[in-house]
Order: structure tokens, then sequence, then C-alpha cells
């Protein structure tokens, strides 16, 4: 230090030195100064950071200020209105779901804190998958969630099923040009009020009936936009590898990236195949496809009781005494039942149709707990019955539901697809209440039970890549730019955890327990959950597509 710089900061002490005295002087003795004001809103102190993009950990101190990180550092003394203690805990970016089915529930100014979300450290949830919502249903979403606010962040994708109903109502054919010409207005009007993308569900109504063609036509709309194409793929349970091939057919010719979602190899006839369709993808991207998949953490899909399955005729389903269980008991009106159930009525959808007996396992019998874990076409080989038999004898004989899951897989399957580096965490999930038993265990654990049985337990991923794969990896492929990572100057979504004990709770019998072991979480710089406790605050915001 020169002698000049010296004297300089000499000076400077002892003027403000004396401007103190001066000010104590003209006060008094017994005057108090005014505290300094805070330099920031937030500070997280000594924490284990993991920042989102797979790199090892670090020990920092995490600052916000005005909704954004203002600083990760070793900070001396800061000066904040709030402290978070975070000895011991991984702070990491907030979670984004990037296949979430809350967007209606959380409208309900009564559920408008999706706690089944929060809980699992989700700070950003995306509405529209499986191709469910108009751009008037976005419009109508945003003015219920600008009137109430919501918790969490959300964002959406502009959707096929209701662009092609709304246009076509439920017809089961080609679009005419005039009406693929509105389809695509309306997902230009979808993309142009914020939308990330356009989704399609191709396994169900009315998107079923939809040709290849149609699909490329509609996605180039997002693609001018710089959207991304997320499909729920055709057939995943007879057609698999044809399914994500069509997939990546409407990317690669429409010029959009793909995010194929809820990969699941679903069904004893598809076990094994997760290694082909990771070669499939590897081709795909190797030739320069922006092609990436989600998952949730779970070896089944839908979960139904078995009754669910047997799809009833309206001309029977409309008499006043209809009874279903005397009705599976007479052999004329079970074959009745037979060919609506596993064919559909007049060739709609129905899930004996669209899975079969060689996809579903029990899940859950109080009548017959041994059977947990039993595939219905295992059991009616076993018992020597045909498939719509055994649920007909299954309904029949048991006074409590029988739980099953509509796609079941196998845990290997869901180990090779989970691992992969361009395979993203996502829940597929609905609201929960955390009180009434009904849905699937993903709803209120898919992100916990990842950092806890995949990461923890199992050793199947790294925690830097857990977290990679639900905070930057989602965030970058949606064009969620500001989110996704701890660096300083984006924004301030943060989950504070401990990672001893963060776990899924759920089961598929009591699929509405909440996950432990989410300590803090914080939302635009703002404190939704605190010591595992609701703050009341709800500070979510629309983020629209940055690209």
């Amino acid at each position: 230090m020169s002698l000049y710089t010296a004297g300089m900061k000499v000076c400077l002490g002892s003027l403000i030195a004396l401007a103190l005295l001066s000010i104590w002087g003209v006060l008094g003795p017994n005057a108090t100064l005014p505290a300094p004001s805070p330099a920031y809103d937030l500070v997280i102190r000594g924490g284990t950071i993991i920042d989102g993009t797979g790199k090892p950990a670090f020990v920092a101190d995490l600052a916000v200020r005005g909704g954004k990180i203002a600083k990760v550092a070793k900070l001396e003394n800061p000066i904040a209105r709030e402290f978070i203690e975070a000895a011991g805990l991984v702070v990491a970016p907030g979670f984004v779901d990037a296949h979430n089915h809350t967007e209606f529930a959380i409208a309900d100014p009564a559920k408008r804190f999706n706690e089944g979300f929060l809980r699992q450290g989700v700070t950003t949830i995306v509405g529209g998958a499986d191709g469910t919502l108009s751009p008037n249903q976005i419009s109508r979403l945003l003015e219920a969630y600008e009137r109430n606010s919501v918790a969490t962040n959300v964002a959406f994708y502009v959707g096929h099923n209701a662009i092609r109903y709304l246009v076509m109502a439920g017809e089961r054919r080609a679009p005419t040009m005039d009406e693929l010409e509105t389809m695509k207005s309306l997902v230009r009007d979808g993309m142009e009020a914020g939308a990330l993308g356009f989704s399609s569900a191709l396994m169900y109504e009315p998107g079923r009936h939809s040709k290849t063609k149609e699909l490329i036509a509609l996605a180039r709309e997002a693609a001018l936009c710089n959207g991304i194409y997320d499909c729920h793929v055709r057939d995943p349970g007879h057609a698999l590898l044809e399914s994500n091939r069509e997939a990546i057919e409407v990317g690669e010719r429409a010029g959009i990236p793909v995010k194929i979602a809820t990969e699941l190899v679903v069904g004893l006839e598809n076990k094994g195949l997760s290694k082909q369709v990771v070669e499939l993808i590897e081709a795909a991207r190797a030739r320069g496809v922006k092609v990436v998949t989600d998952q949730f953490p779970y070896d089944g899909a839908h979960t139904a009781g078995l009754f669910e399955l047997i799809r009833v005729p309206g001309e029977l389903r409309g008499q006043p005494a209809f009874d279903l269980a005397a009705a599976l008991r007479d052999p004329v009106l079970r074959g009745r039942l037979k060919e609506a159930s596993e064919n559909g009525i007049s060739g709609g959808f129905a899930w004996l149709k669209a899975s079969g007996y060689s996809q579903m396992r029990i899940t859950s019998s109080a009548d017959y707990p041994g059977l947990a874990g039993k595939y219905l076409s295992q059991l009616a080989t076993e018992r020597n019955l045909s498939g719509f038999d055994l649920v007909c004898d299954l309904i029949s004989r048991a006074a409590y539901p029988v739980g099953i899951t509509l796609a079941a897989a196998d845990e290997e399957d869901v180990r090779e697809i989970l691992k992969q580096p361009w395979n993203m965490i996502a829940s597929d999930g609905v609201y929960s209440d955390g009180i009434t038993p009904q849905g699937h265990p993903r709803s209120t654990g898919s992100f916990p039970r990842v950092l806890g049985y995949y990461v923890r337990e199992a050793r199947v991923l790294t925690l830097p890549e857990a977290i990679r794969k639900m905070t930057a990896l989602p965030a970058d492929c949606l064009g969620l730019h500001d989110r996704g990572r701890i660096t300083q100057g984006l924004a301030a979504d943060i989950v504070v955890f401990d990672p001893e004990k963060v776990s899924d709770r759920s089961t598929w019998e009591q699929p509405q327990k909440y996950a432990e072991g989410v300590e803090h979480l914080i939302v635009n710089g703002t404190v939704v959950l605190s010591n595992g406790k609701l703050t009341g605050q709800a500070p979510g915001i629309f983020l629209k597509r940055q690209r």
C-alpha cells in the first residue's frame, strides 16, 4: 500500500469519526444511531450448495435480494432481514416439474398452495401436459392465478387434444385444410401468449385419431416461436419403439426439440426394451435431433380399482336399477361388458384395449393381500381363466376394492432410463390434499423418492446428477433460462433439504402421504416453507418462454 493511499484512508477514517461525534453531540449521549439498512432480504448460511449443473457440492452462504440470487460466497457478518441456518443441509435450485397436472386444482383458492408439491421441493410446475389446454383455457387459468395468487411458478404447454376437440368436436378423422389452418392458428395463439411449447397425448381421445403429418404441421407452428414438442406417445404398451420413433420423426421434420413424456417400458412383453429405447434416442441425438425424456420414478403408471376397467354401454348404465356386480354374474351381460371393455364403446378408448392384462399389476387388496405384485395375465394363466373372467371374479368376490397399476414396468427398465443424462425427473402428478387416500404416489413423492431411494439408498445416481435432472436440465430444455441454477443474478427459487432424511412417504396403499426432509423452500425470493411449515405466502408467477 502506498503512503498516499494509507494517508487517504487515515483522513477518511478521521472524517467519519468527526461526523459521528458531531451527530452524538447534537443528539446527546443517550441517542441511538439508526441501524444500517439490510444489505439482503435473506441469507442462507453455511449450506452445502449443489448448483444444478452437475458439478460437485461446495459450502457457502447464499444471499437473496429483490427476488434474485445476489451472492454465493462466504459472507462476513452479512446484514439481512431474514436468516436460514443451513449447516448440514443441501441448498439447491428449486425443482422444475416439467409434466404436472395440478394447474386446474390450484386455480381454487383453497388449493393454491399445492402443498404436496411444495413439500417435494418443487418451485415451478408446467401445466397443459398431455395436450389438455387451449389458449382460452390458459387465459382463464392465468386470470384465476392473478386473482387468488399461487405458491409455485406456473408455465404451460398449449395442447393438441384441447385444440383438436375445439375445432373438430371429437371427430375421428383427419382434419380438412380449413380445420388444420384453424388448429395451427390456435397453436400460434398459445405460443404468442407465452406457452413453452406444443403438447400431445396420442394415446387418448381425440389425439389418437390424428396422423403424423397433422402433428408435424402443428409442431412447426411452435417451432416458429422457438418452443418444444412434448409428446405422450401413441401406443407405449403395444408399440413402444414405433411410438417413440413417431415422436422423434415429428421433431425432426418440424425442426423442433422433442421431449418424450413419462418414458416407461410397460408390460411383461416389453420387459428389457429400455436398452433399445436408449439406443433409439442416442441415435436421434447423434444425427442432431434435440430429444430428451422425462420420467416419474415408479414402476407403474396410472392407478385404479379393478372395477374401473369395466366399460358400461350407455343403454345399460342408464337403467335405474343397474348393478355392475350382478351384471358381471349374468353370462349374457358379461359378454356385452367384455366387448365394451376390451374394444371400447363404439371403438372408443378403453384401458383394457390400451394396455391389456399383461401390463396391469395388482398393487393392493385387503381381501387378497397375497396377490399384490401379480400381473393380471399371470393370475389368469394360473387359474386357467380368461383375463376378463379373472377381473370379473375378483370384483364379484372382493369386499374391498382391488387396486392396480394400469401400466406396470420392471424395476431394471426404470433404472436404465433413470440414469441417462438426457432424462429428467417429472411427476405426472395431480393435486393431493394429504388426507384423501386416492391417486398415485408420484403426486406426493416423485422428487424426494429420487433423492432418498435412488440416490441415498440404491446409489443409481449421484446427488449432483439427480439435482441436475430436476433443475438445470428441465429449465434449459423448456427455455426457462433464469431458473434451474444457483447462480448470481438468477431468480431465487431455492430448496433447502436434509440429505439424510429426504424421502417419499407415499405408497400404493396410501398415496396421499406428504414427503419429508424438505426444510425450507423459497420462490422468487419469498419463503413459502419454513422449518417444514407453510408460511402462507404465495409468490408464484407465470413463466413465459425465454428463447
